[in-house]
């Protein structure tokens, strides 16, 4: 069934939005910058359950899609100009599309009237910064206050083996029989298997209000649509707030095979629990995979080691091959930070209490020139090289799987890095990722975006 227009009607998920708010919203949708940010993220959910993660493919695909909103009396409406027809059934849009649809346009509109109502330069705080990021999610409904914590955060990459994939669906499913919410990045492979898995554990467990939560952000959420089993999509400015948002809610972390993302992610992890702060904060944080993945985590801990050192990597523990052992060490680890929360009188819906240094949180642009400024060098203090570090592997996602990074390496070529003994080791476990095809899904076409010349 080809669908040339289609109108939709919002969720109640997206709010009431003041006349100024409907008034931008439909002046930005006649052919602004705007226009083009909704309507490649109200795509890629439309494209839910694409195995197509090339950018220019699946807008040159849908290339004659478009997006209209108009303002009645009542509210908004979406027009959909040939909008995907996998998003429908027998001419109705899928529920869950359709909340998603509106998650975007909630987002982008709140986002933008909390800048305007803090002053961009708010942003330049710390405690402003976790502010923002604590109001996006009280405005999106994900936090639940006096709910007791049972968000198990997981990690992992879209391009992964059937045999991983099924993998993380069996550790859902034991979380799900704990009766534990999940969180991921939103996107396939370890995003949408745990999540999948989780369901029939939540079904035998009648539990009705699980919570699949799915943080994304704009130049990610292109290539990776979210999966149908989010429930709650969440939208932030950038990959910064996005790390942020994941840390603040975490009450346990899973983290799956992956590849430069999954990488970024982990580095983020470990060096904000570098902080002094942070050392005794309790997190169960376990690294898990099938026994074919043993090799990618050995050779992942082996690159911490390497250039972090051994100590970096103490709070992590790795199960391979053992979902049950999974998910009951997780609900142990969950049952200490409620314990913990409950002795120091904090919230269970926010992690108020992690420090996380502004640098941390300042947004990392990847262009030729800001990947070539990236101080490697292992004569700085160790957080700092870790904040390094996770921007190299940031730059690398953009030029993967980002629009704006694509750009920039069709333009003038892959992101050039020079140094010494830690690129050595960084080049080493980026090789080691291509060969392992955990770059991208289209894995005989992948051409690296990087260069690295070690001296």
């Amino acid at each position: 069934m080809n669908l040339k227009y289609y109108q939709v009607n919002p969720e109640s998920s997206l709010g009431l939005l003041s006349i100024e708010e409907m008034e931008w919203l439909t002046d930005q949708s006649k052919g602004s910058h705007i226009h083009e940010l909704l309507r490649r993220c109200i795509l890629a959910v439309l494209n839910s359950g694409s195995e197509e993660d090339n950018v220019k493919k699946i807008l040159a695909k849908y290339k004659g899609f478009d997006v209209r909103i108009s303002w009645k009396k009542k509210g908004i409406i979406f027009e959909l100009i040939n909008p995907p027809s996998a998003a429908f059934v027998d001419g109705e849009m899928i529920r869950g599309i359709r909340g998603q649809i509106s998650a975007v346009v909630r987002d982008l509109v709140y986002s933008k009237t909390l800048l305007e109502e803090g002053g961009v330069s708010s942003l330049n705080d710390n405690d402003m910064i976790t502010d923002y990021v604590f109001k996006m999610l009280r405005n999106t409904h994900s936090i639940t206050q006096g709910k007791v914590p049972n968000l198990v955060v997981c990690w992992g990459g879209h391009s992964i083996s059937e045999e991983e994939y099924l993998y993380t669906k069996d550790v859902g499913y034991q979380l799900g029989l704990r009766k534990l919410d999940i969180c991921t990045g939103c996107g396939a492979g370890a995003m949408k298997g745990p999540m999948k898995g989780a369901t029939i554990g939540h079904a035998k467990q009648r539990v009705d209000d699980a919570l699949y939560l799915g943080i994304t952000e704009p130049g990610i959420i292109s290539s990776e649509s979210p999966n149908p089993i989010v429930n709650h999509l969440v939208i932030m400015p950038d990959i910064e707030k996005r790390l942020e948002v994941f840390l603040r809610l975490a009450h346990g972390v899973i983290i799956f095979p992956g590849g430069a993302g999954t990488a970024e992610e982990l580095l983020y992890l470990l060096g904000v629990f570098s902080h002094p702060d942070n050392h005794h904060l309790p997190l169960p944080i376990i690294l898990t995979g099938p026994e074919s993945s043993r090799i990618y985590f050995d050779k992942l801990m082996q690159f911490i080691k390497n250039t972090l050192g051994e100590k970096m990597i103490r709070k992590v523990e790795m199960i391979i091959g053992d979902p049950a052992t999974v998910a009951r060490r997780i609900r142990q680890g969950v049952d200490d930070v409620t314990l913990s929360r409950l002795e120091k009188d904090e919230a269970f819906h926010f992690n108020w209490r992690i420090t996380i240094d502004k640098e941390w949180q300042k947004p990392f642009v990847p262009t030729h020139e800001s990947m070539a400024a990236l101080n490697l060098s292992k004569k700085q203090p160790i957080h700092i090289l870790a904040l390094q570090l996770r921007k190299a592997f940031s730059g690398i996602v953009a030029g993967n799987v980002k629009p704006s990074g694509i750009k920039l390496i069709e333009e003038h070529g892959p992101f050039v890095m020079k140094g010494g003994a830690v690129l050595k080791h960084l080049n080493e476990l980026l090789q080691d990722f291509v060969k392992q095809d955990r770059m991208l899904l289209s894995k005989k076409s992948y051409k690296p975006c990087f260069k690295i010349e070690t001296s």
